[in-house]
């Protein structure tokens, strides 16, 4: 039987790494934030290669959401979508979510904070995600795994989420060829530069940065939504 693998997570929390991981099964068909254009559409938001994400993807969200219930690409055994909650505007429809297997992928908020804002300045809450993330896991509950533990011990942590899923472990998702893939986003020259000379999932991440003024309060905010999401975490 198909699965479909809707992975929910902020920006900059290895959802990527992960993407790729899960790409490399052999099995799984993967698609890179498909309501992102959608998102982009329907709020005006001025984002970093914002013409080009509106050019690549379609920006009816019911669109979207029907090719994502429908046939699986390269008719592969099952589907890994990443996804942004922050991208499901409160107006579009989430009927085609129903029945798929939900999953929440999150990171310490002050390691998401430094590495947005070295993209992209001034980010705010609702940039981040987390208040959407923790919506969306009480919406669709699933397994949280938080990329800190992925990082510390990919080969345990990814074993993990397998036998949660209910899928066969392979070493395959341990390692992917550097550089893009084919389902990368248009964005993806902006802010995947680090996952394209990868090979791998990185070592075992270090200190926590030192952030200061709006980057701080921003940290207080963010940090009780993230508490309440690892605290459910394998």
């Amino acid at each position: 039987m198909i699965m479909r693998i809707a992975m929910w997570s902020g920006p900059r929390n290895l959802s990527t790494a992960m993407m790729y991981s899960f790409g490399a099964r052999g099995d799984c068909a993967i698609s890179d934030e498909p309501f992102y254009a959608a998102y982009l559409a329907k709020t005006g938001l001025d984002h970093p290669m914002r013409t080009e994400i509106l050019a690549s993807q379609p920006n009816d969200p019911a669109a979207v959401g029907k090719s994502l219930a429908g046939l699986v690409p390269g008719d592969k055994a099952h589907w890994y979508q990443k996804h942004m909650p922050h991208h499901m505007h409160p107006d579009f429809p989430m009927d085609w979510a129903n029945g798929f297997t939900h999953v929440h992928l999150i990171r310490h908020p002050a390691r998401v904070i430094a590495s947005y804002g070295a993209k992209r300045e001034n980010p705010t809450l609702a940039d981040l995600g987390y208040a959407q993330c923790l919506d969306f896991f009480e919406r669709f509950p699933g397994p949280v795994i938080d990329s800190t533990d992925i990082r510390a011990d990919p080969r345990q942590m990814l074993q993990k989420l397998c036998a949660e899923l209910g899928l066969p472990w392979t070493e395959a998702m341990l390692c992917w060829s550097k550089g893009g893939r084919v389902e990368d986003g248009a964005w993806a020259s902006h802010w995947y530069g680090a996952v394209h000379r990868s090979t791998g999932f990185a070592g075992a991440e270090g200190p926590l940065p030192k952030l200061s003024g709006s980057s701080e309060a921003l940290l207080s905010s963010a940090w009780k939504l993230y508490s309440e999401l690892a605290a459910q975490k394998l």
